[in-house]
């Protein structure tokens, strides 16, 4: 049996890792560092989606060639539960957003990272346009 020294300290809850590409963003809206509890940034990373713009704010949809620019941050499960608020998935319960967990590679290691990937009928519509950068933060208003 390990000495308990070796065993893992059941009150430390494990890392949970986001990935944000738009108004989270540093510098935008909703630029997660200003929430509290504060994120911890890991480094900038890259996902394979498409990136769409819906007005004020985008959606990925995920998959495919696409790449869309992102940063990865290391949060609290609290932190968690504020982005849920802000992307409409809870008390709201919309269908707009869909949280997943994907592997991302981030400072030479890959973390499986939350992500909200916009449900793919809201990009169907007429005025949504695609961000072929990816990267919402340069190219919005372009």
């Amino acid at each position: 049996m390990p000495e308990a020294s070796a065993l893992p300290d059941p009150s430390i809850e494990a890392p949970i890792y986001v990935f944000v590409y738009g108004t989270l963003r540093r510098g935008d809206d909703n630029d997660i560092t200003r929430l509290r509890p504060a994120p911890v940034w890991l480094g900038d990373a890259v996902i394979e989606g498409t990136l769409h713009h819906l007005g004020a704010y985008p959606g990925v949809v995920l998959g495919g060639a696409g790449k869309v620019l992102g940063e990865v941050y290391a949060i609290t499960p609290a932190l968690e539960s504020k982005l849920d608020e802000i992307e409409e998935l809870y008390p709201q319960q919309r269908d707009e957003y869909f949280k997943r967990r994907i592997p991302v590679e981030v400072g030479g290691r890959v973390l499986t990272c939350l992500v909200y990937e916009i449900n793919p009928r809201y990009v169907g519509v007429v005025g949504v346009r695609t961000i072929l950068s990816g990267d919402w933060v340069r190219d919005r208003y372009a």
